[in-house]
């Protein structure tokens, strides 16, 4: 796909394809070099994470409260490899279709972006003369790994990890 192409599987679902630089809603952080720092520190963050979880395992942590974590974990792997080798191993996909080209992509190790492709606008309408679409963010399944984690960690372990 190109970047911005879509199609429609439902008036509420949408696969739309685009690139973030890895935050949240396109955020960047320093440049070159800070997407160097924010992906190695992701990496270490992710490693702690791993360590964390076995060590949770040992003290017989309730499963839900593991997997919740391991859906967070997870996700954060998932976007920090489409960080780090995307942009390697494919070229742009700016008015073309992005392509695997096997010289080099469009950006070095750790510097590539993160695909995102689910978007559902749920409610698509106008309010007081203006457009309003509820559920914006177009996002991708390990994005859906990190939140979903996140929301079981505060809605049913959050005592656990005071």
């Amino acid at each position: 796909m190109f970047l911005g192409q879509e199609y429609e599987i439902f008036d509420w679902f949408i696969i739309h394809f685009t690139e973030n630089n890895g935050m949240a809603f396109g955020i960047e952080f320093g440049g070159y070099l800070g997407k160097a720092l924010l992906s190695i520190i992701r990496i270490i963050i992710i490693i702690f994470g791993i360590k964390y979880i076995i060590a949770l395992n040992k003290k017989n942590m309730p499963n839900g409260a593991l997997i919740a974590l391991g859906l967070i974990i997870g996700g954060a792997l998932g976007n920090i490899i489409d960080s780090a080798f995307y942009g390697l191993i494919f070229n742009d996909s700016y008015n073309n279709v992005a392509s695997f080209i096997s010289s080099g992509g469009y950006a070095p190790f750790l510097h590539g972006k993160v695909v995102d492709m689910l978007y559902f606008p749920i409610i698509d309408t106008h309010v007081f003369d203006r457009h309003f679409i509820f559920f914006r963010p177009v996002f991708n399944i390990a994005d859906s790994g990190i939140t979903t984690g996140i929301m079981l960690i505060l809605i049913f372990y959050r005592k656990l990890f005071n």
